[in-house]
Formats: structure tokens, sequence, C-alpha cells
């Protein structure tokens, strides 16, 4: 009895010998005609993202090489926008600058982040009140909460100083001294990023399983024990993203000291001296203030390639401890198995 006599004399079609034809007898359409619909939905997304992402990436690698003041006729002049780069000190200032803003900044953030997310953790009540009033400075207006805080900061008239005053503790000048410049645009950025840091290192808390502390809890650790031993171990992925993520967005630092030291008449920006002058601000100033948009190109890419630097380093810091002890572990198996 054949397959055909066993299914009720219907015939059966082979798995893998082709779609079925359509009823009217036409043949079925190639793939690429079959799923244009599809290509031509999702198309959109790749459209804008070619024209506002790939294109000005790739062309800003070609401006670098080039002198062009934004108007006139682009002239090619080879890596003499680099050449200049390595002698011009003012985009070394911007650097240091840069990385003292950053450990004034990131450090303490990173910390009090630690701090707050536990503190929301252990918590027992009004938790979802304290979640949302620190997260509600991130989504705050920077250019506005920077005008109100530069008054706090204000050399004359800020808060700060008047309250120095009444205790009999001098002035700082938080506006015209390097490093108090340096600190104001420091406090400012970990006002407004400390409490998204939280927010993200609670839910790396609360994606920690309760059984683990509970048999920490049964073998005598204490708090502390718990804390540096279980806790930072198993939020090591989750520090590490702050940690990444917040010396990205502290190495592309651009609105705080820009609002908080306005362009002067000649051109200047980082207030007196150019203390607060940030890479991107520095940036900023060549391209759109100076036309110099083939140097401000090359500061660019100067400033990717620093983040990719301390990205690196970060992870090696942080995450790179994860890697060897698996490393360890395969090697040992390997010496068990032989």
């Amino acid at each position: 009895m054949g397959l055909a006599d066993s299914l009720g004399g219907k015939a059966v079609k082979p798995r893998g010998s082709g779609a079925t034809p359509p009823p009217d007898g036409s043949r079925p359409l190639p793939g690429w005609r079959r799923y244009w619909p599809m290509y031509a939905a999702v198309s959109p997304f790749f459209i804008l993202f070619a024209v506002f992402g790939v294109f000005p990436v790739g062309f800003s690698v070609y401006l670098s090489f080039m002198s062009w003041d934004g108007i006139g006729e682009m002239r090619s002049i080879g890596w003499d926008n680099y050449a200049y780069l390595v002698t011009d000190s003012d985009f070394w200032q911007s650097i240091g600058n840069t990385l003292v803003i950053w450990l004034l900044s990131t450090v303490p953030m990173v910390f009090l982040a630690l701090v707050i997310a536990y503190a929301l953790h252990t918590a027992v009540r009004f938790k979802a009140f304290y979640r949302v009033a620190y997260f509600v400075p991130n989504i705050t207006s920077i250019v506005a909460m920077t005008l109100v805080l530069g008054s706090v900061f204000s050399d004359s008239s800020g808060l700060l100083n008047s309250a120095l005053r009444a205790i009999s503790a001098g002035e700082v000048g938080w506006l015209s001294d390097p490093w108090a410049m340096k600190a104001s645009v420091a406090a400012i950025t970990t006002w407004r990023w400390v409490g998204y840091n939280a927010i993200i290192c609670l839910a790396g808390l609360q994606a920690i399983s309760s059984d683990v502390f509970e048999a920490a809890k049964v073998d005598g650790a204490g708090n502390r024990q718990t804390f540096f031993r279980i806790t930072l171990p198993m939020l090591r992925p989750v520090i590490l993203f702050v940690a990444v993520t917040s010396t990205i967005g502290g190495l592309q630092l651009f609105t705080e000291p820009q609002v908080l030291f306005p362009v002067d008449d000649n051109g200047n920006v980082g207030g007196p001296g150019g203390e607060a002058t940030t890479i991107v601000l520095h940036l900023y100033q060549q391209a759109f203030i100076f036309n110099r948009f083939g140097y401000g190109a090359a500061v660019g890419w100067a400033l990717f390639l620093l983040i990719a630097v301390f990205s690196v380093i970060n992870w090696r810091l942080i995450g790179g401890h994860d890697e060897d002890a698996i490393g360890t572990g395969k090697r040992k198996e390997k010496t068990r198995a032989r």
C-alpha cells in the first residue's frame, strides 16, 4: 500500500519540493519581491540612521583632513590638523580640565549612587517617593538648573558665599578660582546624574536573589561583610555599566560649563583663563566660534580615542576580574581532566 492509499488516496507532496503554486497557476514571487513590504516598513529607520548617523561620522573623518570655514571651498591639508592638535596648548589644557572635572564628579557620583541605591533597597517606607525624588534632576532642564545653580555659586551674591560669610569662614571664588570653577561644574554634574545611576544600581540590587542574603545571614555574616563580599561582587556588571557611561558622559561634558561660563566678547570659553574649558567646549569654540571646522573635527576624533581608552581602562579595572576568574576556572577544569 502506498503513502497516497494510506491517506485516503490523497497525494502528499514531499517536504522541500518548493512552495505550493497559487490557485491561478502563476509562479510564486522571488524572495526579495515577496518580502519587500517588510523591508519597506523598516526602511525609514535605516534611511534616517544613514542620513543623520553614518553620513555625519564619515563626513567628520573627511573634514578632519580639510581646512574649511563652513562657507568657502574646502582645501585638503593632510595631517596638519592632527599635527597642530598635538602642539595646541589650549587642547591639552581642555584635556586636563576635563579629567579633573571627571574625577571630581564621577568618583563621588558612583559612590553616592551605591549608597543611595542600598538605602532605597533596604528602606521600608516611602520607597516610590524617594525613587522619584532622586530621578527628578535627570529629567529637569539642565540649562535652567545650571542658571539657578550659577546664582548659588556666584562670587559676590551667591548663597554659598553668603553662608560662608555668616559663619565667618571667608569666601570662595566659585566662578573665578581655577579649582573652585572645576568643583562647581563637577557639583552640578553630580547633582544631575547621581539619581539616575542610583536607580540603575537599585535595579541591580533587586535582581540579586534574597536567598543569597538569607544564606549569608545564616552563616553569621554581618551587614558590612554582606555588602563588601556579596553585594558588591554581584553588582560588578552594574557598576561597570555605571562607570563606563559616567566616563563617556564626563568626557563629553558641555552644557554645564557652557552655561555657567558664557562666551565673552573675544570668543573665549570656560571662564577666566579657560580653567573650565572641556574638550567638547574647546571643539565648540574652534568649530562654531572661530569657524575652523576641519580642526574641530580633528578634536572630535581625538575625543573619541580618549573615550575608547578610558572605557577599556574601566573595563579592565572593574570587569576584567570576571574574565580572569572564568579563565582560572577553565584552567583548573582542564588540569583536573588531565
